[in-house]
């Protein structure tokens, strides 16, 4: 994998985050989303599920200094620049990177190091396409990252419910109209689940759902106002624009 010459600047330059070239699965205004959904706690353990290069466990860890982050890929090359983001960023106190295939069989996610109930926290950005239903990436790793075989979002989420403490918190963004299929795979798992849509411009349906929910939980489901990125222009909106530069979601 070629080495960016610089690293990004993250988060009003609070992350500096070395990624895949451009052409390949980079992290961008998901991982953001993602990365502002919680306000952990002081001690708080959090798991990015398919962290790619780290972006979104390092901004928590970034922004909140108590807690620890675990950063779980399975792509050698990709887990190599998490650790590197580790280093550049001293948080190697804090953080660490466990290898191992979110879709492998128990056994092996637990000698690779992805135990159950280690989490207080996990936010994942799985692959968004099932094989057969897309068109894949002609890019390897782009490809890699977007898809996953039949039944994956299931399996997917069955990982995160091992790997969560009872009553800890699931935090996932995907596509919007994927968003019965994230409901279904979360049911008897989880509940309390709140979905904010994602849209582009004020006059566009949504393009993401961003889904909280707490494992074990039996509380009601909330949908929240919506999420508007850009204005008429193409402009970040203010909300948008305060998320990058590292300020929280408004309730």
């Amino acid at each position: 994998m070629t080495e960016p010459a610089e690293p990004d600047r993250w988060l009003g330059g609070r992350l500096s985050l070395r990624q895949p070239p451009r052409g390949a699965h980079r992290a961008g205004t998901d991982a953001v989303l993602l990365a502002r959904l919680f306000d952990p706690h002081p001690g708080a353990v959090i798991c990015d599920l398919g962290a790619g290069t780290g972006a979104v466990g390092l901004a928590y860890a970034a922004l909140h200094p108590g807690c620890r982050v675990v950063l779980v890929e399975r792509d050698e090359g990709l887990a190599a620049l998490a650790r590197q983001n580790i280093g550049e960023n001293g948080l190697a106190d804090r953080a660490t990177v466990v290898e191992a295939d979110v879709l492998a069989p128990g056994t092996r996610r637990r000698e690779a190091g992805l135990s159950p109930d280690m989490a207080d926290i996990l936010v994942t950005n799985p692959p968004f396409f099932e094989e057969g239903r897309h068109r894949p990436s002609p890019i390897a790793g782009k490809a890699s990252a977007h898809t996953f075989a039949a039944d994956g979002l299931e399996a997917w989420l069955r990982t995160c419910a091992d790997v969560l403490r009872p009553s800890g918190r699931l935090g996932l963004i995907h596509r919007a109209d994927s968003l019965p299929d994230c409901l279904d795979a979360m049911r008897k798992r989880f509940g309390t689940i709140t979905v904010r849509p994602i849209h582009t411009a004020p006059d566009r349906p949504a393009i993401r759902v961003l889904i909280g929910a707490v494992m074990g939980s039996r509380g009601p489901f909330s949908l929240l106002p919506p999420l508007v990125l850009h204005d008429a222009s193409g402009c970040f909106t203010a909300e948008a624009e305060a998320l990058h530069r590292g300020g929280g979601l408004e309730s």
